[in-house]
């Protein structure tokens, strides 16, 4: 026991290391999440779709102007959607309801600010733009991008704790959150109802110090 007890301490020390950065220090890496995303709407009765669950992964890049600020950028493959929507046949008038899966590369660009008395914990906050991929209809499979804005563009923020393993590698957890501003829809602005995406995402990632 005394031995398993001086193990973890042992683990805990090695894990405790800072994890501030210098000014003018750059950091790259890689993560991977699992979110779930909805779709806001407002018309006469404001509210949500049912949510639908993805994964996003890319890379991620941080220059740093001090131990606490640095301007973090990210490039992501991201699944959005809904569930639980309908498609209407203009021909026959049969309905049926169906998930929909949207796909996005996303980047979003964002002031990072560490904090914690080692710096392990960080925020950030920024805009994101994203540009549609593939859209489609779960149930059949029917390609509905042409009916949806090309961008997608919204806020991006999220919190986040940093492991530093050695002195040039990290691995990080995080939880971020992207709420949009533009309308899902081609043709919301005209029709009077809109809709905006809203997406959270659970993520792992890790780090490599350049310099």
């Amino acid at each position: 026991m005394k031995n398993l007890f001086l193990s973890l301490l042992a683990v805990a020390g090695f894990f405790s290391v800072s994890n501030a950065q210098d000014q003018g220090d750059f950091e790259v890496g890689a993560n991977l999440g699992f979110g779930r995303a909805i779709v806001i709407y407002s018309s006469d009765l404001n509210g949500g779709t049912e949510g639908t669950f993805g994964i996003n992964f890319g890379a991620t890049g941080e220059y740093y102007f001090s131990d606490r600020w640095g301007l973090k950028a990210k490039l992501l493959y991201d699944a959005k959607g809904w569930g639980n929507g309908y498609v209407q046949n203009i021909d026959t008038g049969e309905m049926y309801y169906t998930d929909f899966s949207l796909n996005y590369v996303t980047i979003p660009v964002m002031a990072n600010w560490h904090f914690g008395r080692r710096r392990n914990w960080y925020l950030n906050f920024g805009l994101y733009t994203g540009f549609l991929l593939s859209a489609e209809d779960d149930e059949h499979g029917n390609d509905i991008k042409d009916a949806l804005n090309a961008t997608d563009v919204g806020l991006a923020v999220g919190i986040g704790y940093k492991v530093r393993l050695n002195s040039k590698t990290s691995i990080y957890f995080a939880y971020d959150e992207q709420y949009g501003f533009t309308d899902v829809f081609a043709d919301g602005s005209s029709s009077g109802f809109s809709t905006q995406n809203d997406r959270g995402s659970f993520d792992i990632g890790v780090l490599f110090l350049l310099n």
